[in-house]
């Protein structure tokens, strides 16, 4: 008899020992319920053996056999088709390395060259300094002066020398040592990285190259990277002015690109363009672009109002085919953005080629990533949509807000006069409200009004000591913190009906938040979500108007790991129906880092706490390090709204709009003292009323008071590391409020902030009770004063309230009374146990 394995390849039907030999048709018949169902129960097995008369000699278990065997190939299928990818993945990344690998022996040996020649060049000035003959002194005194280079012949002849030009520079970047590439930080290549990433170390401008693999074919990258608009953000336009054909079968074009401004406080770029598309010899595509500064007799483009000219240096795209399909591309972006037009404080952003890295390059790669996935799996979609109209969808909201913080006169912008405070500008379109949304809005009346018009708001304003991803996500997490819901549903109503009312000075919100759940990944590490606010109640015209408002949400950069990240919250109110064409009209917040200091840091720091958790007794290196930083930290916050409104009622507007935006800035820059290291450091006194005791005293205070009357430690590793780390990343809830007749809270855990839906901030404003329903308040007024006489209490497992409303069930609780070192009750002690939201 012969034995069975357990591997596929020998497993087999048998009966007693013996292989079962099937029919063509018969396997066919299988293969047809296979695809149907590729794990069928023993009911369905015997409906088969009924239904295919083919089958009726085979036994129910030989049946099953089969199919453990055809679901266990498919398994090894799979399997070997993943490792076939990985190993072409590995096999290109090896040709990447192999090749960045050449390319630092020959800048090393450059370096090597340069080293002894200017050592010998220093020998040789040390002689002549020495020497005071005549023939030195004249010598000393030649200079060699470089003649300027004439202007370049811009006929078809002369434009294909200035493409070839152009595509030696470029491939010298892309694979030579022209630039001196030194690796982003925090980049690391391997099988699932994004490439290898490289800024540029003392080259003119910025500049940042990227190297990596695509599932596209070389024709399909060209395609998509040379569409800017659709995928660079920054990008307003792109205009092809002339196209002409080379000889060689490349194509040279001439461009007019605009680049949005990021911020109010500087004029935006533009860009007079040569690009050259062609085939080298190996097979690769090569996508090549620089600027046309100095050219003669051909078409030039004049300067632009509101747009500063600057230079694009020899770019682009160097798109190899891949063994097995794909590709590997080399992408090289070299700018220089004219730094010395704008304020001193914005120059870094100008200056930063790890901020050029991050906006273009390394968003490239990730385009074409996404795109090659979406490929390979193509009915994956989000909200009833494929992820194309999720990236345009997003898209507009970016241009819209965009739009709105550049505000470009041949949009139909016109700058109001301000009230003598010039901290909010104000503008006004007039010309096209409708269509600058992106829409066309219909009207209850059935009539569009043509007296609707658009105002924007907008401010920039410099944070200190805060990263751009922290105080972003508080935005978002916290929006009761700074936003006013009724000015939201106004917006709504407006889109939605086109009644552009004025929201009355009683304005009030009725009911509350609620994240849909609808948060789609958009981009990596960029997500959209839907903002539904319940029977929110509003006066509009003396008219108190209610109902539920949406909002859609595109939020990135609240979670990136890369250094000297920039972080958006960009929203505008939607109709219920959230069609493709619904008119988008988009506010939000831009925050930008001005300086290196950040690169070293990590936005994912906790909202509150964080800084102050990694200091022990004898100080961290790493929070060290992060505090001295962090001390010198500097971002830019661009702030824009929009209002549809009735042209009659411009100056109301206005004025709301003004102070609505300066209660906005107020909001942020509290929020932004509160968030910065200086405040939650480690000799931080958490926000308490004067008097308080420091963080690490708190913490001491509280476990030494748990053991106590527990007669057990708090904390598993007490002694091992910091008690306030410990206690702040303590699994359960714990928090502390006030002696007081009223108690309010005083501090919490990131267990307990996350369980209230709340942060240190406003943790004060949260009284005891307000967390406990009208049993939980009967039990603490009865309970509480035994507190206070025992030292301690153990509750049984209830339900809560978080900050929004929210019941969060939990198994038990313990309270006990908090001493300081003079044995005085400092306050009440609170730790729930294994909560939930229910």
């Amino acid at each position: 008899m012969m034995a069975v394995t357990s591997s596929c390849k020998d497993a087999a039907s048998m009966d007693n020992g013996k292989y079962v030999r099937y029919t063509p048709e018969q396997v066919e018949a299988l293969e047809r319920l296979y695809y149907d169902c590729p794990k069928p129960s023993s009911m369905r097995r015997q409906q088969l053996i009924r239904e295919c008369p083919i089958l009726s000699n085979i036994e129910p278990k030989q049946i099953k056999v089969w199919f453990q065997n055809r679901r266990c190939r498919e398994k090894q299928r799979k399997e070997s088709s993943r490792l076939q990818t990985v190993n072409r993945k590995l096999t290109a990344m090896n040709r990447l390395l192999m090749e960045e690998n050449d390319r630092l022996q020959k800048q090393v040996s450059q370096l090597v060259y340069e080293n002894s020649y200017f050592r010998q060049q220093t020998q040789n000035a040390t002689l002549a300094t020495t020497d005071t003959s005549c023939e030195s002194v004249v010598t000393s005194g030649q200079q060699n002066l470089t003649p300027p280079h004439p202007p370049k012949d811009a006929s078809p002849a002369g434009l294909l020398s200035i493409a070839e030009e152009t595509l030696a520079e470029f491939l010298s970047k892309a694979t030579g040592t022209a630039v001196e590439w030194v690796q982003m930080p925090g980049m690391k290549p391997g099988p699932d990285s994004i490439g290898i990433v490289a800024i540029s170390h003392g080259c003119t401008g910025v500049a940042a190259r990227a190297c990596g693999l695509v599932g596209l074919e070389p024709t399909r990258v060209a395609e998509i990277l040379k569409d800017w608009p659709s995928w660079y953000r920054d990008c307003r336009a792109v205009d092809v002015l002339n196209a002409l054909s080379t000889g060689n079968g490349g194509t040279i074009e001439l461009l007019y690109m605009q680049l949005y401004a990021p911020t109010t406080l500087a004029p935006a770029r533009d860009f007079w363009l040569l690009r050259y598309t062609s085939v080298l010899e190996d097979g690769s595509l090569v996508v090549c672009e620089r600027s046309l500064n100095n050219t003669q007799n051909g078409p030039s483009m004049p300067p632009v109002q509101n747009f500063v000219r600057a230079e694009m240096l020899p770019s682009g795209y160097l798109i190899r085919p891949c063994e097995g399909g794909g590709s590997i591309i080399h992408i090289v972006d070299h700018m220089d953005l004219d730094p010395w037009s704008v304020p001193e404080v914005l120059r870094p952003l100008y200056k930063s080629s790890t901020l050029l890295a991050q906006k273009n390059t390394m968003a490239a790669l990730r385009l074409l990533r996404q795109i090659s996935q979406e490929v390979s799996q193509p009915n994956g979609t989000g909200w009833g949509r494929r992820p194309t109209a999720l990236r345009a969808l997003s898209q507009r909201l970016s241009r819209g807000f965009n739009e709105a913080v550049n505000g470009f006169t041949d949009e139909g912008w016109s700058l109001l006069e301000n009230d003598g405070i010039d901290d909010v500008t104000l503008l006004v379109n007039m010309s096209n409200a409708k269509t600058m949304m992106g829409a066309n809005i219909s009207y209850s009346n059935g009539f569009p009004s043509m007296s609707n018009a658009v105002l924007c708001a907008k401010a920039s304003m410099l944070l200190q000591n805060v990263t751009p991803a922290m105080l972003i996500r508080f935005l978002r997490e916290h929006r009761s913190e700074w936003a006013d819901t009724s000015i939201d549903a106004y917006s709504a109503a407006a889109i939605k009906t086109g009644q552009c009312g004025l929201p009355g000075s009683h304005a009030g919100t009725f009911g509350g938040q609620v994240t849909l759940p609808l948060a789609q990944t958009v981009e990596h590490e960029e997500f959209m979500e839907v903002l539904k606010f319940e029977n929110v109640g509003h006066y509009r015209d003396d008219m108190l108007m209610s109902g539920d408002i949406f909002l859609l949400q595109l939020c990135n950069g609240v979670e990136e790991n890369a250094v000297g990240t920039s972080a958006e919250l960009i929203f505008a109110p939607i109709d219920a129906s959230f069609s493709d064409d619904a008119p988008i009209l988009a506010s939000g917040f831009r925050i930008i880092p001005l300086d290196s200091g950040m690169d070293a840091s990590s936005p994912n720091r906790t909202l509150d706490l964080a800084s102050a958790l990694d200091v022990g007794p004898a100080g961290n290196r790493a929070a060290g390090d992060y505090a001295c930083q962090s001390g010198k930290s500097k971002s830019v916050m661009t702030i824009a709204f929009q209002f549809v409104f009735d042209v009659h009622l411009q100056d109301n507007v206005a004025a709301m709009a003004r102070q609505y935006v300066r209660s906005i800035i107020a909001s942020v820059q509290k929020v932004a003292l509160a968030l910065s290291p200086s405040n939650v450091g480690p000799h931080a006194n958490l926000q308490t009323p004067a008097g308080a005791p420091e963080a690490q005293t708190l913490a001491r205070w509280i476990c030494q008071s748990y053991r106590c009357y527990m007669g057990m430690d708090l904390l598993k590793n007490e002694g091992r590391e910091p008690i306030l780390k410990s206690l702040w990343h303590h699994l359960d809830a714990v928090m502390c409020c006030s002696v007081k007749a009223l108690p309010n809270f005083t501090f919490a855990n990131q267990s307990g902030l996350d369980m209230l839906e709340t942060t240190l901030v406003a943790l004060q404003d949260i009284t005891l009770e307000k967390i406990f329903d009208d049993n939980g308040k009967k039990t603490l007024a009865s309970e509480f004063p035994r507190i206070m006489q025992q030292g301690f209490l153990c509750l049984q497992g209830g339900v809560c309230l978080s900050s929004m409303g929210r019941a969060v069930s939990y198994e038990k609780a313990v309270a006990w009374k908090v001493l300081n070192e003079e044995e005085n009750a400092h306050c009440i002690c609170f730790m729930f146990m294994n909560w939930s939201f229910v």
